[in-house]
Protein backbone atom coordinates (compact mmCIF):
# COMPACT_ATOMS: atom_id res chain seq x y z
CA UNK A 1 0.00 0.00 0.00
CA UNK A 2 1.39 3.38 -0.99
CA UNK A 3 0.00 5.88 1.54
CA UNK A 4 2.65 8.63 1.79
CA UNK A 5 3.95 10.09 5.03
CA UNK A 6 1.93 13.26 5.63
CA UNK A 7 2.69 16.38 7.63
CA UNK A 8 1.37 19.92 8.08
CA UNK A 9 3.40 23.05 8.69
CA UNK A 10 2.85 26.78 8.96
CA UNK A 11 6.44 27.52 7.88
CA UNK A 12 7.14 29.42 4.69
CA UNK A 13 7.29 27.06 1.70
CA UNK A 14 10.47 28.85 0.66
CA UNK A 15 12.26 27.35 3.67
CA UNK A 16 11.13 23.75 3.17
CA UNK A 17 13.39 21.29 1.42
CA UNK A 18 11.75 18.84 -0.96
CA UNK A 19 12.03 17.63 -4.53
CA UNK A 20 9.06 19.70 -5.73
CA UNK A 21 7.09 22.67 -4.40
CA UNK A 22 3.48 22.67 -5.63
CA UNK A 23 1.78 26.04 -6.20
CA UNK A 24 -1.71 26.67 -7.51
CA UNK A 25 -2.78 28.62 -10.57
CA UNK A 26 -6.33 29.82 -11.17
CA UNK A 27 -7.86 30.23 -14.61
CA UNK A 28 -9.50 33.65 -14.90
CA UNK A 29 -10.94 35.85 -17.64
CA UNK A 30 -7.79 37.97 -17.37
CA UNK A 31 -5.50 34.99 -17.77
CA UNK A 32 -3.75 32.66 -15.32
CA UNK A 33 -3.26 33.88 -11.76
CA UNK A 34 -0.69 32.47 -9.34
CA UNK A 35 -2.34 31.65 -6.01
CA UNK A 36 0.48 33.07 -3.92
CA UNK A 37 1.25 36.66 -3.05
CA UNK A 38 4.78 35.92 -1.81
CA UNK A 39 7.13 38.48 -3.39
CA UNK A 40 9.63 35.70 -4.05
CA UNK A 41 7.30 34.38 -6.76
CA UNK A 42 6.56 37.77 -8.36
CA UNK A 43 8.62 37.04 -11.47
CA UNK A 44 6.98 33.64 -11.84
CA UNK A 45 3.52 35.16 -11.44
CA UNK A 46 3.97 37.44 -14.45
CA UNK A 47 5.53 34.69 -16.58
CA UNK A 48 2.64 32.21 -16.55
CA UNK A 49 1.37 33.05 -20.03
CA UNK A 50 4.88 32.88 -21.44
CA UNK A 51 5.45 29.35 -20.15
CA UNK A 52 2.05 28.15 -21.36
CA UNK A 53 0.27 27.78 -18.05
CA UNK A 54 -3.51 28.33 -18.15
CA UNK A 55 -4.72 27.26 -14.70
CA UNK A 56 -7.05 24.58 -16.08
CA UNK A 57 -7.81 21.58 -13.91
CA UNK A 58 -5.35 18.67 -14.24
CA UNK A 59 -2.71 20.93 -15.78
CA UNK A 60 0.68 20.41 -14.10
CA UNK A 61 3.79 22.22 -15.33
CA UNK A 62 7.26 22.02 -13.71
CA UNK A 63 9.66 24.96 -13.79
CA UNK A 64 13.02 25.75 -12.09
CA UNK A 65 12.61 26.60 -8.42
CA UNK A 66 14.30 29.99 -8.38
CA UNK A 67 14.16 31.28 -4.80
CA UNK A 68 12.66 28.17 -3.22
CA UNK A 69 14.63 25.47 -1.39
CA UNK A 70 13.06 22.79 -3.57
CA UNK A 71 14.61 21.46 -6.77
CA UNK A 72 11.64 22.59 -8.89
CA UNK A 73 8.20 24.15 -8.72
CA UNK A 74 5.08 22.46 -10.07
CA UNK A 75 2.26 24.75 -11.13
CA UNK A 76 -1.08 22.94 -10.83
CA UNK A 77 -4.32 24.32 -12.21
CA UNK A 78 -7.29 24.73 -9.88
CA UNK A 79 -9.80 25.76 -12.55
CA UNK A 80 -12.16 28.71 -12.71
CA UNK A 81 -14.34 30.52 -10.18
CA UNK A 82 -13.98 30.79 -6.44
CA UNK A 83 -11.51 28.24 -5.11
CA UNK A 84 -13.29 25.75 -2.84
CA UNK A 85 -12.03 22.92 -0.64
CA UNK A 86 -13.14 20.51 -3.36
CA UNK A 87 -11.02 22.38 -5.92
CA UNK A 88 -8.02 22.20 -3.61
CA UNK A 89 -8.52 18.47 -3.00
CA UNK A 90 -8.72 17.91 -6.74
CA UNK A 91 -5.65 20.04 -7.51
CA UNK A 92 -3.49 18.48 -4.78
CA UNK A 93 -4.52 15.03 -5.97
CA UNK A 94 -3.79 15.87 -9.58
CA UNK A 95 -0.31 17.09 -8.66
CA UNK A 96 0.50 14.04 -6.53
CA UNK A 97 -0.81 11.69 -9.21
CA UNK A 98 1.20 13.23 -12.03
CA UNK A 99 4.44 14.06 -10.22
CA UNK A 100 6.16 10.67 -10.39
CA UNK A 101 9.75 9.75 -9.77
CA UNK A 102 10.11 12.21 -6.88
CA UNK A 103 10.53 11.42 -3.21
CA UNK A 104 8.99 14.47 -1.55
CA UNK A 105 6.48 17.24 -2.20
CA UNK A 106 5.66 20.48 -0.44
CA UNK A 107 2.11 21.52 -1.33
CA UNK A 108 1.45 25.23 -0.82
CA UNK A 109 -2.07 25.72 -2.11
CA UNK A 110 -4.17 28.49 -0.50
CA UNK A 111 -5.59 26.97 2.69
CA UNK A 112 -7.63 29.57 4.58
CA UNK A 113 -8.63 27.16 7.35
CA UNK A 114 -8.48 23.58 8.55
CA UNK A 115 -11.17 22.44 6.10
CA UNK A 116 -8.97 23.44 3.20
CA UNK A 117 -5.86 21.93 4.80
CA UNK A 118 -7.66 18.61 5.27
CA UNK A 119 -8.85 18.66 1.66
CA UNK A 120 -5.31 19.25 0.40
CA UNK A 121 -3.87 16.51 2.61
CA UNK A 122 -6.57 14.11 1.53
CA UNK A 123 -6.25 14.85 -2.18
CA UNK A 124 -2.46 14.57 -2.15
CA UNK A 125 -2.54 11.28 -0.24
CA UNK A 126 -5.17 9.84 -2.59
CA UNK A 127 -3.28 10.92 -5.69
CA UNK A 128 0.00 9.39 -4.52
CA UNK A 129 -1.01 5.80 -5.31
CA UNK A 130 0.74 3.03 -7.20
CA UNK A 131 0.16 -0.72 -7.45
CA UNK A 132 3.38 -2.59 -8.19
CA UNK A 133 2.58 -6.12 -7.02
CA UNK A 134 2.87 -7.66 -10.47
CA UNK A 135 5.67 -5.54 -11.91
CA UNK A 136 8.59 -7.82 -12.75
CA UNK A 137 10.99 -4.94 -13.49
CA UNK A 138 13.01 -3.43 -10.68
CA UNK A 139 11.15 -0.79 -8.72
CA UNK A 140 14.17 1.42 -9.21
CA UNK A 141 13.09 1.84 -12.85
CA UNK A 142 9.43 2.40 -11.96
CA UNK A 143 8.40 6.00 -11.43
CA UNK A 144 6.59 5.99 -8.10
CA UNK A 145 4.64 8.80 -6.46
CA UNK A 146 6.09 10.83 -3.62
CA UNK A 147 6.53 8.96 -0.35
CA UNK A 148 6.56 12.17 1.74
CA UNK A 149 4.12 15.08 1.40
CA UNK A 150 4.10 18.26 3.49
CA UNK A 151 1.12 20.61 3.28
CA UNK A 152 1.51 24.28 4.16
CA UNK A 153 -1.54 25.48 6.06
CA UNK A 154 -3.30 25.74 9.42
CA UNK A 155 -3.96 22.60 11.44
CA UNK A 156 -2.18 19.81 13.21
CA UNK A 157 -1.81 16.09 13.73
CA UNK A 158 -5.55 15.44 13.90
CA UNK A 159 -5.90 16.46 10.26
CA UNK A 160 -2.93 14.31 9.28
CA UNK A 161 -4.46 11.31 11.06
CA UNK A 162 -7.84 11.77 9.41
CA UNK A 163 -6.39 12.24 5.93
CA UNK A 164 -4.15 9.21 6.44
CA UNK A 165 -7.07 7.03 7.56
CA UNK A 166 -9.16 8.06 4.56
CA UNK A 167 -6.30 7.49 2.12
CA UNK A 168 -5.53 4.11 3.68
CA UNK A 169 -9.16 3.07 3.23
CA UNK A 170 -9.30 4.13 -0.41
CA UNK A 171 -5.93 2.53 -1.17
CA UNK A 172 -7.06 -0.68 0.55
CA UNK A 173 -9.95 -0.90 -1.90
CA UNK A 174 -7.67 -0.11 -4.82
CA UNK A 175 -5.13 -2.75 -3.77
CA UNK A 176 -7.75 -5.46 -3.29
CA UNK A 177 -9.50 -4.73 -6.57
CA UNK A 178 -6.21 -4.56 -8.49
CA UNK A 179 -5.22 -8.01 -7.25
CA UNK A 180 -5.46 -10.74 -9.87
CA UNK A 181 -8.46 -13.08 -9.50
CA UNK A 182 -5.97 -15.93 -9.66
CA UNK A 183 -4.78 -14.75 -6.25
CA UNK A 184 -7.92 -13.10 -4.85
CA UNK A 185 -10.84 -15.51 -4.57
CA UNK A 186 -13.41 -16.06 -1.81
CA UNK A 187 -11.10 -17.83 0.63
CA UNK A 188 -8.20 -15.41 0.17
CA UNK A 189 -10.39 -12.29 0.25
CA UNK A 190 -11.76 -13.52 3.58
CA UNK A 191 -8.21 -14.13 4.77
CA UNK A 192 -7.21 -10.60 3.73
CA UNK A 193 -10.09 -9.21 5.79
CA UNK A 194 -8.80 -11.12 8.82
CA UNK A 195 -5.26 -9.90 8.19
CA UNK A 196 -6.24 -6.25 7.71
CA UNK A 197 -8.32 -6.26 10.89
CA UNK A 198 -5.49 -7.46 13.14
CA UNK A 199 -4.77 -5.00 15.90
CA UNK A 200 -7.56 -2.65 14.81
CA UNK A 201 -10.14 -3.50 17.46
CA UNK A 202 -12.37 -4.92 14.72
CA UNK A 203 -13.63 -8.50 14.91
CA UNK A 204 -13.98 -10.76 11.88
CA UNK A 205 -16.08 -13.90 11.51
CA UNK A 206 -15.77 -16.02 8.38
CA UNK A 207 -18.55 -18.40 7.31
CA UNK A 208 -17.40 -21.10 4.88
CA UNK A 209 -19.60 -23.51 2.94
CA UNK A 210 -20.61 -25.70 5.87
CA UNK A 211 -21.64 -22.70 7.96
CA UNK A 212 -23.42 -21.14 4.97
CA UNK A 213 -25.47 -24.30 4.45
CA UNK A 214 -26.33 -24.47 8.13
CA UNK A 215 -27.38 -20.81 8.06
CA UNK A 216 -29.53 -21.10 4.96
CA UNK A 217 -27.51 -18.67 2.84
CA UNK A 218 -28.86 -20.00 -0.46
CA UNK A 219 -27.97 -16.95 -2.53
CA UNK A 220 -24.25 -17.03 -1.78
CA UNK A 221 -24.13 -20.81 -2.05
CA UNK A 222 -26.08 -20.82 -5.31
CA UNK A 223 -23.80 -18.33 -7.02
CA UNK A 224 -20.71 -20.17 -5.79
CA UNK A 225 -21.86 -23.63 -6.93
CA UNK A 226 -20.00 -23.56 -10.23
CA UNK A 227 -16.57 -22.75 -8.81
CA UNK A 228 -14.00 -25.09 -7.30
CA UNK A 229 -13.20 -22.21 -4.92
CA UNK A 230 -16.08 -22.09 -2.46
CA UNK A 231 -17.97 -18.97 -1.32
CA UNK A 232 -17.67 -17.09 1.96
CA UNK A 233 -19.69 -14.68 4.05
CA UNK A 234 -17.50 -12.44 6.18
CA UNK A 235 -18.88 -10.37 9.05
CA UNK A 236 -16.62 -7.50 10.08
CA UNK A 237 -17.68 -5.68 13.24
CA UNK A 238 -16.52 -2.52 14.94
CA UNK A 239 -18.39 -2.13 18.24
CA UNK A 240 -16.99 0.64 20.46
CA UNK A 241 -18.20 0.59 24.05
CA UNK A 242 -21.22 2.81 24.60
CA UNK A 243 -22.04 3.39 20.93
CA UNK A 244 -25.75 4.15 20.62
CA UNK A 245 -26.11 3.97 16.85
CA UNK A 246 -25.65 0.96 14.61
CA UNK A 247 -24.91 1.19 10.89
CA UNK A 248 -24.89 -1.99 8.78
CA UNK A 249 -22.99 -2.17 5.49
CA UNK A 250 -23.45 -4.92 2.91
CA UNK A 251 -20.97 -5.38 0.05
CA UNK A 252 -21.06 -7.42 -3.13
CA UNK A 253 -17.95 -9.59 -3.33
CA UNK A 254 -17.96 -11.49 -6.63
CA UNK A 255 -14.24 -12.10 -7.01
CA UNK A 256 -14.71 -13.00 -10.67
CA UNK A 257 -17.87 -12.93 -12.73
CA UNK A 258 -18.05 -15.01 -15.88
CA UNK A 259 -21.83 -14.74 -15.86
CA UNK A 260 -22.09 -18.41 -14.92
CA UNK A 261 -24.06 -20.52 -17.40
CA UNK A 262 -25.54 -17.25 -18.72
CA UNK A 263 -22.01 -16.69 -19.97
CA UNK A 264 -20.74 -13.20 -20.73
CA UNK A 265 -19.10 -12.48 -24.12
CA UNK A 266 -15.29 -12.58 -23.89
CA UNK A 267 -14.82 -8.81 -24.05
CA UNK A 268 -17.40 -8.27 -21.31
CA UNK A 269 -15.55 -10.68 -19.04
CA UNK A 270 -12.39 -8.57 -19.02
CA UNK A 271 -12.24 -6.58 -15.82
CA UNK A 272 -14.71 -8.73 -13.93
CA UNK A 273 -12.26 -8.97 -11.05
CA UNK A 274 -13.74 -5.54 -10.16
CA UNK A 275 -17.01 -7.20 -9.15
CA UNK A 276 -15.86 -7.48 -5.53
CA UNK A 277 -15.42 -3.73 -5.11
CA UNK A 278 -18.49 -3.41 -2.88
CA UNK A 279 -17.13 -5.93 -0.39
CA UNK A 280 -13.72 -4.22 -0.37
CA UNK A 281 -15.46 -0.87 0.20
CA UNK A 282 -17.49 -1.87 3.25
CA UNK A 283 -14.44 -3.60 4.74
CA UNK A 284 -12.26 -0.52 4.28
CA UNK A 285 -14.90 1.85 5.68
CA UNK A 286 -15.28 -0.26 8.83
CA UNK A 287 -11.52 -0.36 9.39
CA UNK A 288 -11.30 3.40 8.87
CA UNK A 289 -14.09 4.02 11.39
CA UNK A 290 -12.14 2.00 13.94
CA UNK A 291 -8.89 3.86 13.21
CA UNK A 292 -10.69 7.19 13.62
CA UNK A 293 -12.41 6.01 16.81
CA UNK A 294 -15.92 6.91 15.62
CA UNK A 295 -18.65 6.47 18.21
CA UNK A 296 -20.88 4.22 16.10
CA UNK A 297 -21.23 0.46 15.81
CA UNK A 298 -20.61 -0.78 12.28
CA UNK A 299 -21.19 -4.26 10.97
CA UNK A 300 -20.01 -5.00 7.45
CA UNK A 301 -21.20 -8.06 5.58
CA UNK A 302 -18.93 -9.21 2.73
CA UNK A 303 -20.94 -11.49 0.42
CA UNK A 304 -18.23 -13.35 -1.49
CA UNK A 305 -18.45 -15.89 -4.30
CA UNK A 306 -16.89 -16.68 -7.66
CA UNK A 307 -19.45 -16.98 -10.47
CA UNK A 308 -18.19 -19.73 -12.78
CA UNK A 309 -19.72 -22.11 -15.37
CA UNK A 310 -19.31 -25.83 -14.77
CA UNK A 311 -21.27 -29.04 -14.38
CA UNK A 312 -22.14 -28.06 -10.85
CA UNK A 313 -23.13 -24.45 -11.67
CA UNK A 314 -26.54 -22.96 -10.95
CA UNK A 315 -28.87 -23.18 -13.96
CA UNK A 316 -31.41 -20.71 -15.34
CA UNK A 317 -34.69 -22.02 -13.96
CA UNK A 318 -33.28 -23.13 -10.62
CA UNK A 319 -35.08 -21.95 -7.50
CA UNK A 320 -32.91 -21.03 -4.52
CA UNK A 321 -33.90 -20.19 -0.97
CA UNK A 322 -32.41 -17.04 0.55
CA UNK A 323 -31.68 -16.84 4.27
CA UNK A 324 -34.98 -16.32 6.04
CA UNK A 325 -36.88 -18.51 3.59
CA UNK A 326 -37.84 -16.33 0.63
CA UNK A 327 -37.41 -18.15 -2.68
CA UNK A 328 -35.93 -16.81 -5.92
CA UNK A 329 -36.37 -18.20 -9.41
CA UNK A 330 -33.05 -17.64 -11.15
CA UNK A 331 -33.75 -16.78 -14.77
CA UNK A 332 -30.30 -15.39 -15.53
CA UNK A 333 -27.18 -16.51 -13.68
CA UNK A 334 -25.42 -13.29 -14.68
CA UNK A 335 -27.76 -11.37 -12.38
CA UNK A 336 -25.89 -12.99 -9.50
CA UNK A 337 -24.89 -9.99 -7.42
CA UNK A 338 -28.42 -9.40 -6.19
CA UNK A 339 -28.57 -13.03 -5.02
CA UNK A 340 -25.55 -12.82 -2.73
CA UNK A 341 -26.64 -9.37 -1.57
CA UNK A 342 -30.07 -10.71 -0.63
CA UNK A 343 -28.45 -13.03 1.91
CA UNK A 344 -26.37 -10.17 3.26
CA UNK A 345 -29.35 -7.83 3.58
CA UNK A 346 -31.32 -10.44 5.52
CA UNK A 347 -28.38 -11.14 7.83
CA UNK A 348 -27.84 -7.43 8.41
CA UNK A 349 -31.54 -6.89 9.11
CA UNK A 350 -31.59 -9.61 11.76
CA UNK A 351 -29.41 -7.42 13.98
CA UNK A 352 -31.94 -4.58 13.78
CA UNK A 353 -29.51 -1.76 12.87
CA UNK A 354 -30.54 1.88 12.61
CA UNK A 355 -29.79 1.83 8.90
CA UNK A 356 -28.47 -0.49 6.19
CA UNK A 357 -26.43 0.64 3.22
CA UNK A 358 -25.38 -1.77 0.51
CA UNK A 359 -22.64 -1.16 -2.02
CA UNK A 360 -22.39 -3.12 -5.25
CA UNK A 361 -21.11 -3.05 -8.81
CA UNK A 362 -24.56 -4.33 -9.58
CA UNK A 363 -25.76 -3.37 -13.06
CA UNK A 364 -24.42 -2.31 -16.41
CA UNK A 365 -27.62 -0.26 -16.60
CA UNK A 366 -26.18 2.09 -13.95
CA UNK A 367 -23.30 2.86 -16.30
CA UNK A 368 -25.71 3.54 -19.16
CA UNK A 369 -27.90 5.79 -17.02
CA UNK A 370 -25.30 7.76 -15.04
CA UNK A 371 -21.97 7.32 -16.77
CA UNK A 372 -18.60 6.79 -15.15
CA UNK A 373 -18.60 9.27 -12.26
CA UNK A 374 -22.02 9.20 -10.60
CA UNK A 375 -23.20 6.62 -8.08
CA UNK A 376 -26.87 5.72 -8.39
CA UNK A 377 -28.34 5.95 -4.88
CA UNK A 378 -31.74 4.40 -4.19
CA UNK A 379 -33.89 3.34 -1.25
CA UNK A 380 -35.44 5.07 1.75
CA UNK A 381 -35.87 8.74 0.80
CA UNK A 382 -34.54 10.24 4.04
CA UNK A 383 -31.50 7.95 4.20
CA UNK A 384 -30.73 8.43 0.51
CA UNK A 385 -30.73 12.18 1.14
CA UNK A 386 -28.28 11.77 4.05
CA UNK A 387 -25.94 9.60 1.98
CA UNK A 388 -26.00 11.99 -0.97
CA UNK A 389 -25.40 14.97 1.35
CA UNK A 390 -22.46 13.18 2.96
CA UNK A 391 -21.01 12.63 -0.50
CA UNK A 392 -21.49 16.28 -1.38
CA UNK A 393 -19.59 17.37 1.73
CA UNK A 394 -16.52 15.38 0.73
CA UNK A 395 -16.75 15.91 -3.01
CA UNK A 396 -18.17 12.53 -4.03
CA UNK A 397 -20.84 12.44 -6.72
CA UNK A 398 -23.81 10.38 -5.58
CA UNK A 399 -27.11 10.86 -7.38
CA UNK A 400 -30.58 9.95 -6.04
CA UNK A 401 -32.61 7.64 -8.26
CA UNK A 402 -36.16 6.29 -7.79
CA UNK A 403 -37.47 2.78 -7.31
CA UNK A 404 -40.75 3.16 -9.22
CA UNK A 405 -43.71 1.12 -7.99
CA UNK A 406 -44.30 -0.30 -11.46
CA UNK A 407 -40.96 -2.15 -11.66
CA UNK A 408 -41.46 -4.67 -8.83
CA UNK A 409 -44.29 -6.53 -10.66
CA UNK A 410 -41.82 -7.25 -13.47
CA UNK A 411 -40.08 -9.67 -11.08
CA UNK A 412 -43.14 -11.82 -10.48
CA UNK A 413 -42.40 -15.54 -10.74
CA UNK A 414 -44.84 -18.30 -11.65
CA UNK A 415 -43.34 -20.68 -9.11
CA UNK A 416 -41.29 -18.73 -6.55
CA UNK A 417 -41.61 -15.63 -4.39
CA UNK A 418 -39.62 -13.51 -6.81
CA UNK A 419 -37.56 -13.84 -10.01
CA UNK A 420 -34.11 -12.30 -10.31
CA UNK A 421 -34.80 -10.67 -13.72
CA UNK A 422 -37.54 -9.98 -16.23
CA UNK A 423 -36.53 -11.89 -19.40
CA UNK A 424 -36.36 -9.68 -22.47
CA UNK A 425 -36.74 -6.43 -20.55
CA UNK A 426 -34.05 -3.84 -21.29
CA UNK A 427 -35.51 -0.82 -19.50
CA UNK A 428 -34.70 0.49 -16.00
CA UNK A 429 -32.30 -2.32 -15.15
CA UNK A 430 -30.66 -0.41 -12.28
CA UNK A 431 -34.04 0.40 -10.74
CA UNK A 432 -35.36 -3.14 -11.11
CA UNK A 433 -32.28 -4.50 -9.35
CA UNK A 434 -32.89 -2.09 -6.48
CA UNK A 435 -36.51 -3.22 -6.29
CA UNK A 436 -35.30 -6.81 -5.98
CA UNK A 437 -32.96 -5.93 -3.12
CA UNK A 438 -35.64 -4.01 -1.25
CA UNK A 439 -37.62 -7.24 -0.86
CA UNK A 440 -34.92 -8.53 1.50
CA UNK A 441 -34.64 -5.56 3.84
CA UNK A 442 -36.13 -6.39 7.24
CA UNK A 443 -38.44 -4.55 9.59
CA UNK A 444 -37.32 -2.39 12.50
CA UNK A 445 -38.27 -3.77 15.90
CA UNK A 446 -38.66 -0.22 17.22
CA UNK A 447 -40.95 1.20 14.52
CA UNK A 448 -42.51 -1.81 12.83
CA UNK A 449 -41.49 -0.17 9.54
CA UNK A 450 -38.82 -1.27 7.07
CA UNK A 451 -35.30 -0.56 8.32
CA UNK A 452 -33.98 2.58 6.59
CA UNK A 453 -31.97 1.31 3.64
CA UNK A 454 -29.93 2.79 0.80
CA UNK A 455 -28.48 1.00 -2.20
CA UNK A 456 -25.37 2.32 -3.95
CA UNK A 457 -24.84 0.99 -7.47
CA UNK A 458 -21.18 1.81 -8.14
CA UNK A 459 -20.87 -0.13 -11.40
CA UNK A 460 -19.86 2.97 -13.37
CA UNK A 461 -17.48 4.93 -11.13
CA UNK A 462 -15.85 1.97 -9.35
CA UNK A 463 -13.31 1.69 -12.15
CA UNK A 464 -11.73 4.40 -14.25
CA UNK A 465 -10.88 2.95 -17.63
CA UNK A 466 -9.73 6.24 -19.13
CA UNK A 467 -7.02 8.78 -18.36
CA UNK A 468 -6.52 9.94 -14.79
CA UNK A 469 -8.18 13.02 -13.37
CA UNK A 470 -7.74 14.77 -10.03
CA UNK A 471 -6.59 12.21 -7.49
CA UNK A 472 -8.10 9.36 -9.53
CA UNK A 473 -5.75 7.33 -11.67
CA UNK A 474 -6.56 4.60 -14.13
CA UNK A 475 -8.12 1.53 -12.54
CA UNK A 476 -10.09 1.11 -9.31
CA UNK A 477 -11.16 4.39 -7.75
CA UNK A 478 -12.34 3.58 -4.22
CA UNK A 479 -15.53 5.51 -4.92
CA UNK A 480 -18.03 5.91 -2.04
CA UNK A 481 -15.43 5.15 0.65
CA UNK A 482 -15.11 8.80 1.66
CA UNK A 483 -18.87 9.38 1.57
CA UNK A 484 -19.52 6.40 3.82
CA UNK A 485 -16.82 7.41 6.30
CA UNK A 486 -18.42 10.86 6.43
CA UNK A 487 -21.85 9.29 6.97
CA UNK A 488 -20.50 7.01 9.72
CA UNK A 489 -19.08 10.05 11.46
CA UNK A 490 -22.46 11.78 11.18
CA UNK A 491 -24.13 8.71 12.74
CA UNK A 492 -21.64 8.87 15.59
CA UNK A 493 -22.92 12.36 16.50
CA UNK A 494 -26.67 11.68 16.28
Amino acid sequence: MTVPALSVTSDSPLSLEADVLVLGVAKTDDGPRLLSDDPAFAELAVSLDAIGVTGAQDEVRRVPSGAAATESIALVGVGTGDVTAHDLRYAAGSAARQLRGVQSLVVALPAAGEEETLAILEGAALGAYAFTEYRSASLESTKLPASSITVVGPGGSDLVERAGAIAEAVHTVRDLVNTSPLDLYPETLAARAVELAKGSGVSVRVLAEEELRAGGYGGILGVGMGSTRGPRLVKVEYAPSGAERHLALVGKGITFDTGGLSLKPPASMIGMKYDMTGAATVLAVTLAAARLGLDVRITAWLCIAENMPSGSAMRPGDVIRIRGGKTVEVLNTDAEGRLVMADGLVAASEENPDAIIDVATLTGAALVALGNRYVGTMGDTALVSRVVDAGNRVGETLWPMPIPSEVRPLLASDIADIANIKPGNTAAGMLIAAAFLRDFVGTSEATGQPIPWAHLDIAGPANNGAAGWGFTGKGPTGVAVRALIELAEEFSHR
